[in-house]
């Protein structure tokens, strides 16, 4: 990584393929936001997850971004990661999960995950679906 003096103008070695995957799923203003705010404490860590993250494993052939979206959702869950799974379900709506599968993949890991996850998880879920559609 390479660093200026001034840690506000801090340059981040940044896996270019997982930056723009980053982007598209999470949104750009969000890590955009994320990088801005890097320091010598979250350098490296913003550039390890965008590189190994990102860079590693979302941009592999093997499944599609829905699936990946799928898995991340209840991998969140599973461990209780509530304010990362706020910015994951908007990630899968994003990547054309749809409504009601978002809800089938919290049922689903209301039977693996344990019921009290996923209450929390539908608490987290209402609120960003309303917020991303509020006619309903």
């Amino acid at each position: 990584m390479s660093a200026s003096p001034d840690p506000e103008h801090r340059d981040l070695d940044l896996d270019l393929d997982g930056l723009a995957v980053r982007r598209e799923v999470l949104g750009a203003r969000h890590v955009d936001a994320s990088l801005e705010r890097a320091d010598e404490i979250t350098a490296e860590f913003q550039e390890m997850i965008t590189r190994y993250a990102w860079g590693g494993i979302w941009t592999r052939p093997g499944l599609d971004r829905r699936m990946r979206s799928a898995i991340t959702l209840t991998a969140l869950v599973a461990h209780g990661h509530f304010a990362e799974l706020e910015l994951h379900l908007r990630g899968a709506l994003r990547n054309g999960l749809s409504r009601d599968e978002i809800v089938e993949v919290l049922l689903q890991s209301s039977i693996y995950c344990g019921v009290p996850a996923a209450n929390s998880a539908f608490a987290v879920a209402r609120r960003v679906l309303a917020e991303e559609d509020p006619t309903d």
